[in-house]
């Protein structure tokens, strides 16, 4: 008597479920009646994706580069020219020799680890330096003059990617200066890899966007890794790029950005950041020399000034690279990757099983 009670509940509890499952699918439905149109989605996710998007963050990382020069001062007396000027001693003809770097930080992804060997996708120009930089004096009347005030030479190079094994360092694989897109990787010991998780979601379509498409954003702003959201403008029909309108500063540059298809956990990826609009500023600043105290503005400054260029980014308009680009990048890039010992899988044409439909 007692089984047959327990049973006629266990069979209630079942019922109950369908019908519940049966009335949520009912009310999606209604609420969402585009839900399932097989195109991008323009309004905020109706469900919880934080669990995707901690699985999606795993594979975010943030990549920091440094160039080391060498740069040869000349007088202006010297009269030296760019042209020939390769053949210059510059040891012996410069009046001084100066050490510099430069630096930048950006967003990696990655895209492939099999067996040891590791890759990431990025933009160029987080990891692109010259190798030379050449300066020339200024006429009187604000022109270029024809004479070399110095060159800089490019000694070393060093990029690294927080989390990776053996400190990070990391090699830039293939780059392609002209749509701003890298490469980067390492081989390593299996082992070393155990723990790394690739982006393993859908690669889709830029040209499927349209106005008002949803879509989220990784990136490193700032050496903080985030995720935020962003609107679809000016969809990527007929060039190479389309505009968001998520927030940007430093550091973003290289994060991915995923569309939506019918609904979370259905996440493609359709871009990479590239740039933001910015515009530059000059201003005249005292001359600041290591262990000086700070500027006391209530006493007149009487020191040397130096003008100082500096770049003010015009947040709210970010440019990304369409998926398309990136998908022709790495093809493209394939002999070259094959040479230096890197095989990756033809990840973004087959089918992910990670693309999953809601059972009603």
């Amino acid at each position: 008597m007692k089984r047959l009670f327990c049973f006629k509940i266990i069979a209630a509890a079942f019922s109950l479920i369908l019908i519940t499952s049966c009335s949520s699918s009912s009310v999606y439905n209604k609420v969402y009646p585009t839900l399932n149109d097989g195109k991008y989605d323009s309004e905020f996710p109706y469900r919880n994706s934080s669990a995707q998007l901690e699985n999606i963050s795993n594979s975010v990382k943030l990549v920091n580069s440094i160039a080391f020069y060498t740069s040869y001062l000349f007088n202006e007396s010297d009269k030296i020219r760019a042209v020939g000027i390769s053949g210059l001693n510059f040891e012996k003809v410069a009046y001084e020799k100066v050490f510099f770097n430069r630096t930048a930080s950006g967003t990696a992804t990655l895209i492939n680890k099999d067996q040891g060997q590791v890759a990431l996708l990025t933009v160029a120009h987080v990891v692109s330096f010259p190798d030379t930089i050449i300066s020339f004096f200024v006429n009187q009347d604000g022109s270029l003059s024809n004479y070399v005030q110095s060159i800089s030479i490019k000694s070393k190079q060093t990029n690294y990617v927080t989390d990776l094994p053996d400190n990070g360092e990391i090699e830039i694989l293939a780059i392609d200066k002209v749509n701003d897109l890298a490469i980067l990787g390492r081989s390593y010991k299996v082992e070393q890899t155990l723990k790394l998780v690739p982006f393993a979601y859908p690669w889709g379509k830029s040209s499927d966007l349209e106005w008002g498409s949803f879509v989220y954003v990784f990136g490193y702003p700032m050496n903080f890794k985030m995720v935020t959201k962003g609107i679809v403008s000016s969809p990527a029909k007929e060039k190479n790029y389309f505009l968001i309108d998520a927030a940007y500063n430093r550091g973003f540059s290289g994060g991915i950005v995923l569309a939506i298809r019918d609904g979370v956990p259905n996440f493609e990826l359709v871009g990479l950041v590239k740039s933001v609009p910015a515009d530059f500023m000059y201003t005249v600043r005292p001359m600041q020399r290591e262990h000086d105290l700070d500027y006391n503005p209530m006493i007149p400054y009487k020191g040397e000034v130096y003008v100082d260029k500096e770049q003010v980014l015009r947040p709210g308009i970010t440019k990304v690279i369409d998926i398309e680009v990136v998908k022709e990048f790495i093809e493209n890039s394939k002999q070259e990757l094959i040479s230096k010992g890197y095989y990756l899988k033809d990840f973004f044409s087959a089918p992910s099983q990670l693309k999953l439909k809601e059972v009603h």
